[in-house]
């Protein structure tokens, strides 16, 4: 059984907010959401996943439209950017908030930094949930603080080591794994990884040289928005 998770107040606030309006016959506004993934299990499973544990009232009024394209360096942002022109296309709804996930170790150092530097100066905003080495560094952060830096192989060997001091004593790490959201919520703490990633994010406050923010993950940023989409959707109703 995964853990019970905590509803923050200003997120049962929402909920309650969103059922007055629903008695009341007010139309909610729906909005989208799209996470373009440069890979095409681990991460898009994981957020599937995560999507079953949101807050009851999240996804009645927003979507969420997962996608993993295999794409590397700056060619993933622009796949998504063409991504996100061809959902509004063919749906007539336009894209809210459009999200890349990807890791450093699929980029040289100039694309690392061309991609992130493409996502922030684009119009409209592309956010980038990047890690630095990988992906698999969100995962450590819910047991432990890390701030030195990790190669692949120590990610798997660390991952293990966790879940095992947890009690899972035969666990062998699986990449593409559809359970690891599951098992983060049920053996590791989210709390913990958002904290961890915020101190982590903060070493490098000074510094734009993101090849180097190693080991760094701005993945929190995404899980925290994903959670806390009722403080964007309450200001637009009461606008």
């Amino acid at each position: 059984m995964a853990r019970k998770l905590k509803i923050p107040n200003h997120v049962k606030k929402r909920r309650d907010r969103i059922e007055t309006l629903r008695k009341e016959g007010n139309k909610i506004k729906r909005r989208y959401f799209l996470i373009v993934c440069e890979g095409e299990k681990t991460e898009p499973n994981y957020f599937e996943s995560l999507k079953d544990a949101l807050p009851k009232g999240v996804l009645e009024v927003c979507d969420f439209k997962i996608v993993g394209t295999g794409n590397n360096t700056t060619s993933l942002v622009e796949k998504a950017m063409q991504l996100r022109t061809d959902w509004a296309n063919q749906t007539e709804k336009p894209i809210d908030k459009l999200w890349i996930v990807f890791d450093k170790d699929s980029f040289t150092a100039q694309s690392f930094h061309a991609a992130i530097q493409t996502c922030t100066t684009n119009h409209p905003l592309v956010d980038a949930a990047w890690s630095n080495e990988a992906f698999e560094l969100w995962y450590l952060l819910h047991f432990h603080f890390y701030n030195t830096a990790i190669s692949r192989k120590q990610y798997q060997d660390l991952i293990e080591e966790n879940f095992k001091e947890k009690g899972l004593k035969n666990y062998k790490y699986k990449k593409n794994s559809i359970e690891m959201f599951t098992l983060l919520e049920t053996y590791g703490s989210r709390e913990d990884a958002i904290r961890n990633a915020i101190n982590l994010e903060n070493l490098y406050a000074d510094t734009t040289d993101f090849a180097n923010h190693n080991p760094c993950t701005k993945v929190h940023k995404l899980v925290i928005e994903l959670f806390g989409l009722d403080e964007a959707l309450e200001e637009e109703s009461e606008n």
